[in-house]
């Protein structure tokens, strides 16, 4: 019906007579006059029963608007002469068209759902892909945009708003928190992707106050391989949420150990980690010493620049180092040792966030490569 409201608003603007739409309950749904709309018609009921699908009576031309195999609905004209039949019946063909339009884009996005989701027979999507007049070969790429926390701004139609070129661009609601925009690869200027990312997350933060967190996929070579960049961008969310929490853009590209230590076997997680730190002495070290190690990894070993950082004498970064180390038996200050320190501290994390089940995916499966 929401189309059909936009054609009568639309026609609102040239027509010279008051027209709108009915429902089966006599209701005006929508007319060129809002003052009208809420309003019942009492004639409506008599028209919808006629056998006739064009009725002129008390000053108004009736036509009967077809959904599936009956007539839902009621387009009126006012006026019972010749004029008001050929506008019934102008404005009938165009809600008609505006409805074939609305089936034919709601079949091309479940179809593409399907796609990616793997619901399609292969040999399936060059034909049905032809069928919507989508390219086959086009390379794309799959951002999946999971919004929480949003307000009641449609956060679909601000994505649709800022793609609207349906040739290069596709938005698909998945689920309830779960977007995908699937859009032509920007191989000529990689530095796209990023661009479209910072764009997606800067209007979705403006205008819904939403909290985004969005996945990058790879570059599909065709329609069919689409499913491959949307799962891609879903393990880029989910690695993303256990080792990056403060980042709000995740590339499948740019994980890093991230993803190699999500494939591993939690058995074989653990038995690292007894080999890496002594029983409870990970448990042991306080917040003030764990922020110590953080901005000591994040200065790349630097003692001089952690102690600026973190306002403390070079001579007390050195005492909780060693107190690190007598806890853990691993010296930060070697290479060796603070790549283990680093790597079992990821593990750690990676468990913790599965142990808890709060590791999300789209669509609700779990995404291994």
């Amino acid at each position: 019906m929401e189309e059909l409201k936009k054609c009568v608003k639309e026609a609102s603007r040239f027509l010279d007579r008051v027209a709108g739409i009915l429902d089966a309950d006599g209701i005006i749904v929508a007319c060129t006059d809002e003052k009208l709309e809420g309003s019942e018609d009492p004639s409506a009921r008599t028209v919808m029963l006629a056998d006739e699908n064009l009725v002129a009576t008390y000053g108004r031309t009736y036509l009967k608007l077809p959904h599936g195999d009956r007539s839902s609905a009621l387009c009126f004209v006012d006026g019972a002469d010749t004029i008001a039949r050929n506008y019934t019946e102008l404005l009938a063909h165009w809600f008609h068209a505006a409805l074939r339009q609305r089936n034919s884009d709601a079949e091309r996005e479940a179809f593409l759902k399907n796609v990616l989701l793997e619901n399609e027979l292969p040999g399936d999507i060059p034909l049905k892909a032809r069928e919507f007049k989508i390219p086959y070969s086009s390379q794309r790429l799959a951002f999946l945009i999971r919004i929480e926390h949003a307000e009641e701004i449609d956060c679909l139609e601000i994505l649709q708003n800022l793609f609207p070129d349906r040739r290069q661009s596709h938005v698909l609601a998945m689920d309830e928190e779960t977007i995908v925009l699937l859009t032509d690869y920007p191989k000529d200027d990689v530095g796209q992707i990023d661009v479209i990312a910072r764009l997606i997350l800067d209007n979705l933060n403006a205008e819904s106050m939403a909290k985004v967190h969005i996945g990058i996929g790879m570059p599909a070579d065709t329609l069919k391989d689409t499913a491959k960049s949307y799962r891609e961008a879903s393990l880029a969310l989910t690695v993303g949420s256990i080792f990056e929490s403060d980042a709000y853009v995740m590339r499948y590209d740019k994980l890093g150990l991230g993803r190699l230590i999500y494939q591993l076997p939690p058995t074989l997680c653990h038995m690292f980690l007894d080999e890496v730190f002594p029983k409870g002495a990970y448990e042991s070290l306080d917040s003030e010493t764990l922020l110590t190690i953080q901005k000591f990894f994040e200065n790349n070993l630097n003692g001089s620049e952690t102690s600026r950082q973190l306002f403390v004498h070079r001579n007390t970064l050195v005492y909780r180092l060693d107190k690190v180390q007598k806890i853990t038996n691993l010296d930060l200050r070697s290479f060796d040792d603070a790549v283990l320190f680093k790597l079992a501290s990821m593990v750690r994390k990676y468990l913790e966030k599965q142990d808890k089940g709060t590791l999300k995916t789209a669509g609700g499966k779990w995404w291994h490569g």
